[in-house]
């Protein structure tokens, strides 16, 4: 059969996945620990020139990247282009995000820590930093 249509070995490994997410607690972690915690981690990416906005729900996240904060102009003439930039250095860098568009999305696994939280934000900030020239040479070239 096909991964997805109820083979019973996938059937029976996703009942046992099922069964440990609930033991472990791991959904009430997330809404009461760790995923506040990746939302105000992320937040602390607002201050950058390269985001126009943060966002979140539970463990899934977005940055979204402009040209100019405040009026959330894009980087015209390349629009879609920003986050695949911005991807490619966060994985250099050890971290795999999703470039789409003009943001990047992160969906860390339910078992994260806060450590490893922080150093996640942390190489984002480093990607926008090394990128930024870059992301304003595609702006000058419109």
């Amino acid at each position: 059969g096909y991964t997805y249509s109820g083979h019973p070995v996938a059937a029976a490994v996703a009942l046992k996945n099922l069964e440990i997410i609930e033991r472990e607690g791991l959904v009430q972690r997330v809404k009461t620990d760790i995923g506040p915690y990746y939302a105000e981690a992320l937040k602390r990416l607002e201050g950058d020139p390269l985001v126009g906005e943060v966002r979140s729900l539970g463990l899934i996240g977005a940055v979204e990247i402009v040209s100019r904060k405040g009026t959330n102009e894009r980087f015209t003439g390349k629009e879609g282009k920003a986050g695949p930039v911005v991807r490619d250095a966060c994985i250099k860098n050890g971290l795999m995000v999703r470039g789409i568009r003009d943001s990047i999305v992160m969906c860390p696994p339910l078992i994260i820590t806060r450590a490893e939280v922080d150093r996640m934000v942390d190489i984002i900030s480093r990607s926008l930093r090394e990128v930024e020239p870059a992301l304003r040479a595609l702006k000058a070239d419109d």
